[in-house]
């Protein structure tokens, strides 16, 4: 399943936005529908994303993935970047045996639902019901095609594969079949003699048994039993090496799976002590296949775990002999990477203390509790057996156990151990799991219990708590805020109802001002209204911790950060922000510019247009330029105030391209307000000394007159020409001839 070569071709940046866009949907989906049932507003959020996406209108055809151990192809090239997201669908899709999938567009929820909820199946549960791409087909699934892989073939063709017999042997001990044929037989007496395939054939039984330690028991017990009746009836003699090599791999187990191979040859009815066939297995386990038992288990543990010890005394009954053993054990811990740890012979005295210590559980039950669980085991498989629960009940107790009830309950016990602890190094450990479980639980869009969870370490950074819980606290909210967090926020922004975004908006406040950045970055990154909309209003909601941090992202390097703090100092509002708007008309980005002058405008105080008339007197020709125009692209009744202004407070002789600019925008605006400052700068006395640039001044404020076109704009227009001086009169004439006529009402006309 490996790729053949290197010279892959690479998808377009569109395409690999929509495949990645689609993998972490599809990631977000799946755990969701993992934890929470099909009516939970997670569900409808992560589906509603993986729906949008393969849509009618998103996709122009079917999208046909290849599947390999790592990575996935979309029509055998490669995304061109990388994403864990589109690495863990594959491994997932993988894991399924999938190694084709084509997408149609279209799929609706229920259908990417149904497909969902069968990826959430356990990949041995689906192989037993025939493989997913059979399962899938009878459930009538149509907008997705798959291709298993077979791998039956690929593993027989290993260099060390096994032999059909293998096959059967693996199948009886799984089945629980009457007995083994001649094959099976012929294949095991092979075995016996040889160790290390005895563990091998052992792993296999282990690893393709489903269920729990009592199903892989029971079918390595099986092994086991076929191994000494192919021995007992073939070659006797071979029966004491074929037991040594059984106990080699025996010791190769987990502690459970040691215990329960014990339990389930002392349940066995009807066979006596020295019929126990796990008896004569422990009693041929060698010094080097015990200690090595315990030394692997404290290796992978890097301590003693309470089942290990209950193994090992099972194991070892003689106290003498196991401080022997212990004492062979320790030398093989202390080589590995556990032994060079510091305080490595205090950890090694507690394995001891706890391996060599008789585990009683006296002093926590009475005996008549202690009689119920004696009496438990020994009616463990008739239990078993008993099936008259009704469907109602059964149903009741599967609830309690559903990932959605142990969900509840994880979140719970945290919130709980968030309370109730005192001892503050401990309840600072409590923040790895914490973190991870809202990471978890922002990905799915589960904002009610996300808030739970930061309400309790919010209220411990503020509150009466010591200087070492207040800064664990902190601590793990710079964990939250610097990880994954606001890329799952932005995302389920797009699609969660108004009351799922007041907790969203209500949680990131319980943040506070650490989270005012990542908000202001991912606002001036986010392209779509809705989230934009949304981002700006939490932002809004800071107050003046946010201003106070937006003022500082007018110094950042990027031009679309900038634009964001000035489109939220317009949302703040206020002469508060005049000082930084006026730094940012300096800007060298042009939008950058025109959003500051927008933001000016908004504020529409003679202060504010001051700050622009100041910045028009004082800036250079290009930003005098890039001012104007920013200012004309506002066409709305906002401006005329502020385009007046400037007509009246710039100098007309230095500023003389500015002072016309402001002429020919009021005219544009067509504002009745215009026709005042038009009609003063129309009748501002004549320079004699300059009378081109007379001229043309009063030209300019006569067309604009005329493009305001109301009849008082009109009325000045007329007037210069009855009583004004020559040059009002051949600036005004000619916007008078053509002056479109007003027709009289018509006569009886309502």
């Amino acid at each position: 399943m490996s790729e053949p070569g290197s010279d892959v071709d690479l998808l377009s940046p569109e395409e690999t936005a929509r495949i990645l866009e689609l993998s972490r949907a599809c990631k977000a989906a799946a755990r969701a529908v993992l934890l929470y049932p099909p009516s939970h507003p997670a569900i409808a959020a992560t589906l509603g994303r993986i729906v949008q996406t393969t849509s009618l209108e998103s996709l122009r055809g079917p999208i046909k993935l290849t599947v390999l151990p790592d990575a996935l192809r979309v029509d055998g090239r490669k995304p061109s970047r990388d994403d864990q997201a589109l690495t863990e669908l594959a491994m997932l899709l993988h894991d399924h045996l999938i190694g084709e999938m084509t997408i149609q567009p279209g799929g609706d929820r229920d259908a990417w639902l149904s497909f969902l909820q069968l990826l959430g199946k356990s990949p041995e549960s689906i192989r037993a019901e025939g493989g997913i791409a059979r399962v899938w087909t009878t459930m009538a699934g149509r907008h997705i095609e798959l291709r298993e892989i077979d791998y039956s073939e690929v593993l027989r063709e290993r260099k060390d594969g096994h032999s059909a017999a293998w096959d059967s042997i693996v199948k009886h001990c799984l089945e629980g079949m009457a007995s083994f044929d001649d094959a099976a037989m012929q294949e095991l007496l092979a075995l016996a003699g040889d160790a290390e395939r005895v563990a091998e054939l052992m792993t296999t039984i282990e690893k393709s048994a489903q269920g729990g330690i009592s199903a892989r028991s029971a079918a390595i017990m099986r092994m086991i039993r076929g191994f000494i009746e192919a021995v007992t009836q073939r070659q006797p003699e071979l029966l004491n090496p074929t037991l040594s090599n059984v106990a080699t791999a025996v010791g190769q187990l987990t502690p459970d799976m040691v215990m329960g191979l014990l339990n389930e040859d002392a349940a066995e009815a009807g066979k006596t002590a020295s019929e126990r066939v796990m008896d004569a297995v422990v009693g041929r386990m060698s010094d080097h296949a015990v200690t090595g038992f315990v030394s692997r288990n404290v290796i992978a543990e890097g301590t003693a775990t309470d089942r290990l010890a209950q193994a090992f005394q099972a194991l070892v009954s003689d106290s003498t002999e196991r401080e022997r053993l212990l004492t062979m054990s320790r030398d093989d811990v202390a080589a590995s990477p556990l032994g060079s740890v510091e305080g490595f012979d205090g950890v090694w005295k507690s394995v001891a203390q706890k391996l060599l210590t008789s585990y009683s559980d006296k002093p926590y039950i009475s005996d008549e509790y202690a009689r119920e669980l004696s009496s438990a085991r020994t009616q463990a498989v008739a239990v078993e057996k008993v099936s008259d629960d009704p469907p109602e009940r059964v149903t009741s107790w599967l609830t309690t156990v559903s990932t959605t009830a142990v969900r509840t309950l994880d979140i719970s016990l945290l919130l709980d151990l968030l309370r109730i602890e005192e001892n503050d190094t401990r309840w600072g450990d409590l923040m790895s799991p914490v973190v991870r479980t809202l990471e978890d639980l922002l990905l799915v869009g589960d904002f009610d219990a996300s808030l739970s969870l930061i309400d309790v370490i919010a209220a411990s950074t503020s509150g009466g708590g010591t200087q070492e819980r207040r800064q664990h606290a902190m601590i793990a909210i710079d964990m939250i805020v610097a990880g994954p967090m606001m890329q799952h926020i932005v995302i389920h922004l797009a699609t969660v109802d108004d009351s799922q975004f007041e907790r969203v908006k209500t949680m990131c406040l319980q943040f506070g001002e650490v989270l005012v950045r990542p908000l202001a970055e991912a606002l001036a990154a986010e392209q779509r209204s809705r989230p934009r909309e949304r981002l700006t209003a939490i932002l809004v909601a800071f107050g003046a911790v946010a201003r106070r941090q937006i003022e500082r992202l007018k110094n950042s390097a990027n031009a679309a950060v900038r634009r964001t703090a000035i489109q939220l100092m317009r949302q703040f509002g206020g002469s508060e922000a005049l000082p930084e708007l006026t730094e940012l008309l300096d800007d060298t980005e042009p939008q950058v510019q025109r959003e500051a002058v927008r933001a000016i405008l908004n504020i529409g105080t003679d202060k504010a247009f001051q700050v622009l008339q100041q910045a028009l007197a004082s800036g250079s020709a290009q930003s005098r330029d890039a001012i104007m125009q920013s200012i004309g692209s506002v066409r709305d009744e906002r401006a005329t105030p502020l385009v007046a202004y400037i007509l009246r407070n710039v100098d007309h002789r230095r500023l003389t391209s500015v002072y016309l600019r402001a002429i020919e925008q009021l005219g544009a605006l067509k504002d009745p307000e215009a026709v005042q400052p038009l009609a003063e700068a129309f009748k501002k006395p004549g320079e004699w000394w300059a009378p081109r640039r007379t001229s043309a001044l009063r030209a300019a404020a006569a067309a604009a007159l005329a493009r305001v076109g109301t009849t008082e704009a009109f009325a000045v227009l007329e007037e210069a020409v009855t009583n004004g001086p020559r040059g009002l009169r051949n600036a005004a004439r000619p916007h008078l001839r053509n002056r479109p006529p007003v027709h009289p009402p018509v006569q009886g006309a309502a």
